[in-house]
């Protein structure tokens, strides 16, 4: 019987999770990639170390950095794996314009040292290793056309865009160059109760649950009419699972073919708690982009063709989602300041 086993970088994140989760309910040996640092950063896996310890599903972790490529290909020996997600990267697009160094290494240059590491191993050892790269909507940036398609010209406006193009780009040239079975995963933005707090859907989530509940009373944003094409995390990942089935290696759109701008997500999100967002939204121009994408739309006809993937959680859904668990994270949070409040009082 063949094993699979599966190897994640950026294991940590929104997508890494969702990922381990998915792999690990098809019986799937999951090891992730982390980086060590002085705070752990493993909140999103603690469901699955719950699992582990209690005798259920095998999840590994590995420290590691996609800036040293000798490390990855330790990992990649130990572990062998069958299957190779390339999650990691600094991915915050208006964090790139101040990190633009950073952005390149571990985004463009770290995708890089994966691929060499991964090949260097394959010829090694003689084992066929499938690899996904997470490519990004950003790299269409001032599109050209609507929407946007595997065949759309890129024209990235951010340090993180041009990261993940070279990236993107760098990976096709390996499949091409030495026939790795490498794929690319263009996906659209993507989002769930899991998201980082920094990004601006799960940032009006937390905002207007917060605000419902006494905690804050203002939402700062910058460009509120941008439009994206907003899906949830979970049936994203299930795209990149499928994507290394198949016989051959290819390049696919993941997307929900519909958009909606910043202010509309806003409004449903401030409704769902029963406030009106107008009262709440103050716009500051610190979280304006100096290049600005105004539009992404994709069309995930080839996706939906040859993989047989499709969204399952519609735009509303979404919202209604983050909400529920942020507005739980809301009260948790109010509840730990009323006790924080009543033991001042007690030790006065």
């Amino acid at each position: 019987m063949v094993r699979n086993i599966a190897l994640i970088t950026g294991v940590t994140g929104q997508d890494g999770s969702y990922l381990a989760d998915l792999l690990l309910s098809k019986g799937y040996e999951v090891h992730g990639v982390v980086r060590r640092s002085s705070s752990f950063n493993t909140r999103r896996l603690e469901h699955l170390y719950h699992d582990r310890h209690a005798g259920g599903r095998p999840l590994t972790l590995h420290y590691g950095d996609v800036a040293d490529g000798n490390c990855l290909a330790r990992i990649i020996r130990e572990v062998r794996p069958t299957e190779i997600y390339n999650l990691a990267a600094q991915s915050h697009v208006r964090v790139s314009f101040d990190q633009p160094t950073y952005t390149a290494d571990v985004t463009a240059l770290g995708t890089l040292r994966l691929l060499e590491a991964l090949r260097d191993v394959q010829d090694a050892c003689g084992d066929t290793i499938r690899f996904y790269q997470a490519s990004s909507s950003e790299m269409y940036g001032k599109v050209v056309e609507i929407p946007q398609k595997e065949t759309t010209p890129f024209h990235p406006r951010s340090p993180y865009g041009v990261a993940k193009t070279y990236a993107h780009w760098i990976t096709v040239n390996y499949r091409e160059s030495y026939g790795l079975h490498a794929s690319c995963g263009i996906l659209f933005n993507h989002e769930s109760p899991r998201r980082g707090e920094t990004f601006v859907t799960r940032k009006i989530t937390r905002a207007a649950t917060r605000i419902k509940l006494g905690l804050q009373d203002t939402l700062f944003l910058g460009n509120i009419d941008a439009k994206r094409d907003w899906g949830f995390a979970g049936d994203y990942v299930e795209a990149m699972w499928l994507m290394l089935q198949q016989e051959e290696p290819d390049d696919y759109v993941v997307s929900t073919d519909e958009t909606h701008t910043v202010r509309e997500f806003c409004e449903k999100t401030f409704a769902q708690v029963g406030l009106d967002c107008d009262d709440f939204i103050k716009i500051d121009p610190r979280y304006f982009r100096p290049a600005e994408v105004d539009l992404l739309l994709g069309d995930s006809t080839k996706a939906r063709t040859k993989l047989g993937w499709k969204p399952r959680v519609s735009f509303n859904q979404l919202v209604e989602m983050m909400v529920e668990s942020d507005l739980v994270l809301a009260e948790q949070e109010k509840l730990l300041r009323g006790e924080g409040h009543a033991m001042v009082l007690v030790n006065d």
